[in-house]
C-alpha cells in the first residue's frame, strides 16, 4: 500500500481565538463527547469526563494553559477533569474542582490528583485522597500524564502509592532541551542544546547528545527500575521527524540494555516561535511501572493484490525479452551509486528537507541489492512486482511512497508495451494520478519526467540523462510548491538542488552507465 499525504492549509489565529477558555469549554466537547461542563460555587467551569466517573483508578484533574494545551491533554482518555483556564474568578482551587467532579458524579473514595504545570516542581497533600501537584514546565506534566496512566494497576487505584509515584518524580526527573536556532555552525543547521549551539548533521547525534545529558542524574540507581521517557516535539514537528525521534531514542536505549517506556506528546511554546524537542527520564522502581516489550521483527507478508498482479504478470507473455546479466548489471550500477550518494542526499535534505531522503534512498537501494540475490530477472515485470510488496513495508518516506506506485505501474507496463521507453512513460502517467508534481514544483519530478519523456521521444539514453541534469540543475532557483522545503523561504533552499530529484538522478544515471 502506498500513501500520498497532502499539505492543509491551517487557520489564521483570530479565526481559532484558542487564547479564549471559553472556546475549549466549546470545542473540547466535540472532541471528547463524554465531557460535560460544571461550574464550581464561584461558576468557574470544569470540564468532567463522565464516562470516567465510576472508574476503580485515582482520578486525574489537569488545568491546562489557555491556547497552549498539548497534544497529551488533548488525547489523554484517563484524564477525569480538565480546567481550561482564569475566567471569571480566576483558577479554582484544588477543593473547589474536586466539590465540581463530585457533583459530577466522580467518586471522592478512589482519590483526586490535581495536575499543574509551573516553574517549580511540589506534592503537596490538600486533604484526604487529594494531593496537588505542580511539575516543572508543561514537558514534565505531559510526561508525569503519561506515567499516572501506564503505572501498574495496583498503583493507579491506591492514592497512597501515586502520591509516592509522584515523589519519587519529583525527586528524580531530569530534562534535556533542543530548539534549532536562527544561526548556522559551520555552514550546517544549527541546534541550541544545553551546551550552546552545535552544528546539525544527524537527528541521531542531536538526540544522542541529550539523552546523554538527561541521563548523566541517573548514573547510579539501586534496584529493578524502568526508565520511563518522554518526549515532545516543540511547535510542530512533522509526523515523520517524530518517528525518527522516537526511533534514535529506542535505539540508543536498547544499545545500551536500559529497560524503558517511552511516550510522546506536542508542546507549543507561543513565548518562542522556534521548533525543536525535549527529553524528560525518570527511573521508576518496576514494582510501579513495567518497561514496554520489545518489538518483534515484522516480516513482510504479500497483500491480496500484490499475489493477484504476481500471478497476473507470471501468466503472461511479455512483448519484451530481459536478459538477466544485462538488467542485473543496471540495476546493480544504479543503486550502487544510490548508496555511494547517500551523504550528499543527507546533506542537501538536512538543509531544506527532513534529513531522511538519502537514508531511505540508500535503504531502498539495499533492499533492492538483497532481493535480486537470487530472482530470475528474465521474468522482469513479475520480479518486479515481488518487489514492490518488499518494499512498501521497509522504504518509508513519501519517496518510498512515490517509487512503489511508480514501480508497480511500470511492472504492469513491461509486461504489455513493446519497448521501455514506452513502459516508463506509462509508468510515469499512472503516477501523475497520485501526486499533484510536476515540472517546476521542486521535486523528484524535475529529474524523472524530462528523463522519460526525452528517452520516449528519442530513444537516446544519453540525451535523457542530460535533460534529466538540466531539470535537477534547475531546482536549484526553483521556489518548492510541495513538500518540506515549501515552507520554506526561498532563501534557503537557493543553491540546493532538490534531494529526491538528485537521489532519482543518481539512480538513473548510474542505470545509463552501463
Amino acid at each position: 500500500m502506498a500513501i500520498v499525504v497532502e499539505q492543509t492549509i491551517p487557520f489564521s489565529a483570530p479565526s481559532l481565538d484558542l487564547h479564549n477558555s471559553q472556546r475549549w469549554n466549546q470545542l473540547l466537547p466535540l472532541i471528547r463527547p463524554s465531557l460535560k461542563v460544571v461550574q464550581t460555587a464561584r461558576n468557574q467551569p470544569i470540564l468532567v469526563d463522565v464516562a470516567l466517573a465510576k472508574s476503580t483508578f485515582v482520578h486525574i484533574a489537569a488545568v491546562g494553559t489557555t491556547g497552549a494545551f498539548s497534544s497529551k491533554l488533548l488525547d489523554d482518555r484517563n484524564v477525569t477533569a480538565i480546567v481550561t483556564g482564569q475566567a471569571g474568578a480566576g483558577l479554582p482551587t484544588s477543593t473547589e474542582i474536586q466539590d465540581a467532579m463530585q457533583s459530577a458524579g466522580v467518586a471522592k473514595s478512589q482519590g483526586v490528583v490535581i495536575a499543574r504545570a509551573g516553574k517549580k516542581r511540589r506534592v503537596e497533600l490538600q486533604g484526604e485522597g487529594l494531593v496537588e501537584i505542580e511539575a516543572g514546565g508543561a514537558l514534565e506534566l505531559d510526561h508525569i500524564m503519561h506515567l499516572l496512566a501506564n503505572a501498574k494497576e495496583a498503583c493507579r487505584k491506591s492514592v497512597q502509592d501515586v502520591t509516592e509515584l509522584l515523589k519519587l518524580f519529583m525527586e528524580n526527573a531530569s530534562t534535556a532541551h533542543s530548539k534549532f536556532h536562527v544561526e548556522k555552525a559551520g555552514g550546517k543547521p544549527a541546534m541550541l542544546h544545553f551546551e550552546g549551539a552545535a552544528g546539525y548533521e544527524k537527528a541521531k547525534h542531536a538526540v544522542e547528545r541529550d539523552l546523554k545529558h538527561a541521563m548523566k542524574a541517573h548514573s547510579a540507581q539501586e534496584g529493578e527500575v524502568t526508565y520511563n521517557v518522554h518526549y515532545s516535539d516543540v511547535n510542530g514537528l512533522s509526523r515523520l521527524e517524530n518517528y525518527i525521534i522516537a526511533g534514535e531514542i529506542a535505539q540508543y536505549l536498547e544499545s545500551q540494555s536500559i529497560p524503558y517506556r517511552l511516550s510522546h506528546s506536542t508542546i507549543v511554546d507561543h513565548s518562542d516561535a522556534a521548533r525543536g524537542f525535549s527529553i524528560s527520564i525518570c527511573p521508576i522502581p518496576t514494582r510501579f511501572l513495567a518497561p514496554q516489550p520489545k518489538p518483534h521483527q515484522h516480516k513482510a507478508a504479500s497483500t491480496q493484490d500484490d499475489t493477484a498482479l504476481t500471478q497476473t504478470l507470471s501468466q503472461s507473455k511479455p512483448h519484451l525479452t530481459f536478459h538477466d546479466a544485462d538488467v542485473r548489471q543496471r540495476i546493480q550500477s544504479g543503486c550502487a551509486a544510490v548508496i555511494s550518494a547517500e551523504p550528499t542526499i543527507t546533506e542537501y535534505d538536512t538543509i531544506v528537507g527532513d534529513g531522511d531522503c538519502g537514508y531511505t534512498l540508500r535503504d531502498g537501494a539495499k533492499q533492492v541489492l538483497a532481493f535480486i540475490r537470487a530472482r530470475d530477472l528474465t521474468r522482469l515485470p513479475e520480479t518486479l512486482a515481488q518487489l514492490v510488496a518488499e518494499l512498501e513495508v521497509n522504504m518509508g518516506g513519501t519517496s518510498g511512497a512515490l517509487y512503489c506506485i511508480f514501480l508497480t505501474a511500470l511492472a504492469s507496463a513491461l509486461a504489455s508495451e513493446t519497448t521501455v521507453a514506452g513502459a516508463l512513460k506509462e509508468a510515469l502517467g499512472q503516477l501523475m494520478k497520485y501526486t499533484r508534481a510536476r515540472l517546476g514544483d521542486r521535486t523528484m519530478m524535475d529529474a524523472l519526467i524530462p528523463f522519460v519523456e526525452t528517452l520516449e521521444r528519442t530513444g537516446d539514453v544519453g540525451q535523457a540523462v542530460r535533460e534529466m541534469r538540466a531539470g535537477v540543475e534547475g531546482t536549484k532557483t526553483m521556489e518548492a510548491s510541495l513538500g518540506r522545503s515549501a515552507y520554506l523561504d526561498e532563501s534557503a533552499t537557493r543553491g540546493v538542488p532538490d534531494p529526491g530529484a538528485y537521489g532519482m538522478l543518481v539512480l538513473l544515471e548510474g542505470m545509463a552507465e552501463v
